[in-house]
């Protein structure tokens, strides 16, 4: 009977970080290039008093086995990078990606991370930069009395300078890919840094072998689907409640068996 009391309570824990996974989902439905997450799971080892084919009665073998489980553990959680829903912000250094790909940047001390957040703005030097002052990589400068700033789905970036009436070019931006996109460590700040488990950036241009293009005067909004998360909760809610109730009976079961031993 201790056995099913500890076994619940991992069933209870479990669904505890599926009910804050949820929460950090819907907490982030607004935030710009979010990806949600989700847990998964495994059971833990399992007590076996005999194995299946063992010899039974009258040295028949056996069909099947006789263990009994000792509950769940999490394994992992694993954030989803399916396309966001794309708005139009109709702000010319809005970008977003449709499609595959990270915009890299560079951070104040120097480090490199990944994001989906193509809101950018323009610093005091005239560098583009994400809305939290990290540097787009490679960098692309926006010179002074620079007006219709034109980002075409390849990366290319070209605007009207000064007075003249001839687009200059200014750069192109890039996209990176990683084999396992999610083995990125999410940092906060809409910022993904590479690992082990994600392997390394390979870099290339927008809307060639593989890589998304880019959509300028957009945004991706996260991909959290309310709806799929209130069911989830719903459903994390009830199972936990069910957990508890099996402490409980198990509780219950052990007093009478007390009882009647004294």
């Amino acid at each position: 009977m201790f056995k099913a009391l500890s076994t619940a309570a991992t069933g209870m824990t479990a669904q505890e970080l599926i009910v804050e996974t949820i929460a950090n989902n819907l907490a982030n439905m607004n935030t710009i290039g979010f990806k949600r997450s989700q847990v998964d799971f495994q059971d833990l080892m399992y007590v076996k008093l005999s194995e299946p084919g063992s010899p039974g009665a009258g040295g028949v073998a056996a069909p099947n086995g006789f263990e009994v489980g000792s509950g769940v553990r999490p394994a992992s959680t694993l954030k989803i990078f399916t396309q966001g829903e794309l708005e139009n912000t109709k702000r010319e250094l809005d970008v977003a990606i449709e499609g595959d790909g990270l915009f890299e940047v560079t951070t104040g001390n120097g480090e490199t991370r990944y994001t989906r957040d193509g809101s950018f703005r323009v610093n005091a030097n005239g560098a583009l930069v994400t809305s939290s002052g990290h540097t787009l990589s490679p960098s692309i400068g926006i010179p002074a009395g620079t007006r219709q700033v034109s980002i075409a789905a390849d990366g290319t970036i070209s605007a009207f300078v000064g007075g003249s009436n001839t687009p200059q070019p200014l750069g192109q931006i890039t996209l990176a890919r990683f084999v396992n996109p999610s083995g990125l460590s999410s940092e906060g700040a809409n910022l993904l840094a590479p690992t082990e488990a994600s392997g390394t950036a390979a870099t290339g241009t927008p809307g060639a072998d593989g890589y998304g293009r880019l959509l300028q005067r957009f945004r991706e909004q996260s991909n959290v689907n309310m709806v799929y998360e209130l069911v989830s909760l719903i459903t994390a809610q009830r199972a936990y409640e069910t957990n508890s109730r099996a402490i409980r009976a198990g509780d219950e079961m052990l007093s009478t068996a007390n009882r009647l031993i004294s």
